[in-house]
């Protein structure tokens, strides 16, 4: 019940005509990031954080959370009608969404798309509120110690990022770390890492190394090969509705993807692309017609696309209650709460209760915008994708000059910016992922306090993390996911030698 009352609450300062505004601006704004392909929630987000600058903190990060689940559903719209994903989550709506837009039902598909997305983002909100205040509370048992160890969990799941190569993730987490001792040390005051370079007294800025490595990588990644996309000639939009029929093969679809988007959001280190793969795969097992999929049936994206979207909205529990980014966009949602003054974790809820509950409440509002904005205009937004990159290219470097140098007024964080793009370029080239220096930029300078704080307090001993059961707790947690994530990541060619050599 307190939960609901903080929530009222809530809605009052959402539905404020200023934070109604920047909640629409940022839905759009997220439609178009993720209608261009290319660019997704996490390039996006880190694009657009240089808007942000001027506003209030509630209303900077309202538009940035609907930035980010508005990305979410943009993808939908070229997967649909084009075949070109805008980002990875939607890479399986391509399977039966283009073939309906072959079959002249493109309408259909992103209709039951939008409806999927509202009911499944609608719900995952409605389940934030429900397990908000518990997890706080229980959070508010933590010390340093507890701290330490959680934010430990965090780092181990750059394993999960690992993509293909562990080597390379914990090449990048190695990286990231590096980025975030650079500046002057938090205790002692002596400069770390700094060569005599008076703007790296402050660190490396945040923003800088997320437009360089998201928004420049993209761009030279993106201008070798043309992405200028042309609407199946099946594709055209018409009506958006669902038949009646579609509708009622697709409600279990709708609410099998809503659980499994919501359960998969709770924990850090999945993505949306696993919900959406994992809600296509069950849906094909429950099916009467597996064979079917793939054809252009409706379930294929009903499923992923709401599941899509109650992942994203799930998946700000972890970064409210307990501080802890489960993926590359929510990091930099992370990162651009701490620019705020806002530090996530148990103490946001005590000590910003008006902030945390108006940025939850905008999900909800948000969600309905996405779903009244998205139906009628899907016609324009395909209109952007005739465009050639060569033009879009130009306007998104210009926007990530401006965006770097207003920061800070500094011509530094600009070149900083374009060091990072290069940095990106050859990263994405040699298949090095990221998501891990993303993640261990935000959690170094957290784990370095919390661990300094914890030492200071047992006296250089050790053990303190050891004899507290929270943190022994999180401390296993992470030896686990390290250890299985290793075993996962060893070529199975080298397992099979070592079973050949046991026997």
């Amino acid at each position: 019940m307190e939960a609901f009352q903080h929530l009222m609450t809530g809605f009052a300062a959402a539905l404020s005509p200023l934070n109604l505004l920047f909640a629409t601006i940022g839905c759009v704004l997220g439609t178009l990031i993720g209608v261009l392909p290319g660019l997704g929630p996490a390039a996006g987000t880190a694009l657009l954080i240089p808007i942000t600058f001027k506003l209030e903190p509630t209303s900077a990060i309202i538009m940035l959370a609907a930035i980010y689940y508005g990305a979410m559903y943009g993808g939908t719209i070229t997967s649909v009608l084009i075949n070109v994903p805008g980002e990875a989550a939607s890479v399986v709506t391509c399977l039966d969404g283009y073939e309906m837009a072959k079959q002249g039902r493109a309408g259909a598909a992103l209709g039951i798309a939008a409806i999927g997305s509202f009911f499944g983002g609608t719900v995952a909100t409605f389940g934030l509120v429900l397990v908000a205040l518990p997890l706080t509370r229980f959070a508010l048992k933590f010390g340093s110690p507890e701290y330490f160890s959680l934010l430990l969990v965090g780092l181990s799941l750059v394993m999960g990022l690992a993509g293909k190569s562990l080597a390379k993730a914990l090449v990048m987490g190695a990286l990231g770390l590096i980025f975030s001792f650079v500046g002057v040390d938090p205790v002692e005051g002596a400069p770390r890492f700094t060569f005599d370079i008076a703007p790296l007294m402050d660190g490396i800025r945040f923003v800088p190394v997320v437009m360089g490595f998201f928004g420049i990588g993209e761009i030279l990644i993106n201008a070798e090969r043309s992405l200028a996309g042309v609407i199946a000639e099946g594709g055209k939009v018409s009506s958006f509705l669902p038949r009646r029929d579609e509708v009622r093969i697709s409600i279990l679809s709708i609410l099998r993807g809503t659980g499994l988007g919501f359960f998969l959001g709770l924990i850090p280190g999945t993505n949306s692309a696993v919900a959406s793969f994992m809600s296509y795969s069950i849906e094909r097992k429950f099916s009467r017609h597996p064979d079917a999929f793939g054809t252009g049936i409706i379930e294929g994206v009903a499923a992923p696309e709401t599941a899509n979207n109650a992942y994203a909205n799930a998946a700000l529990i972890p970064l409210f209650t307990l501080g802890l980014p489960g993926s590359p966009t929510i990091a930099i949602l992370m990162g651009a709460l701490i620019m705020n003054g806002l530090t996530p974790g148990p103490l946001l809820f005590s000590q910003h209760a008006g902030f945390v509950w108006a940025v939850i409440a905008s999900l909800y509002i948000g969600n309905l915008i996405l779903l009244i904005l998205n139906l009628p205009l899907v016609g324009w937004w395909a209109k952007l994708l005739k465009i050639p990159y060569n033009i879009l290219m130009v306007f998104i470097l210009v926007f990530c000059i401006i965006g770097a140098y207003s920061l800070n007024n500094s011509m530094f964080d600009v070149g900083m910016m374009l060091v990072c793009g290069l940095l990106g370029y050859l990263f994405k080239k040699l298949d090095f992922p990221l998501a891990p220096a993303v993640l261990t930029l935000i959690l170094g300078p957290l784990m370095e306090q919390s661990l300094r704080e914890s030492l200071s307090v047992s006296q250089g001993s050790f053990a303190i993390f050891f004899t507290r059961p929270i943190s022994l707790f999180f401390l296993i947690v992470a030896a686990l996911i390290m250890v299985t994530s290793a075993w996962q990541a060893w070529p199975s060619t080298i397992r099979e030698e070592s079973k050949e050599a046991q026997v």
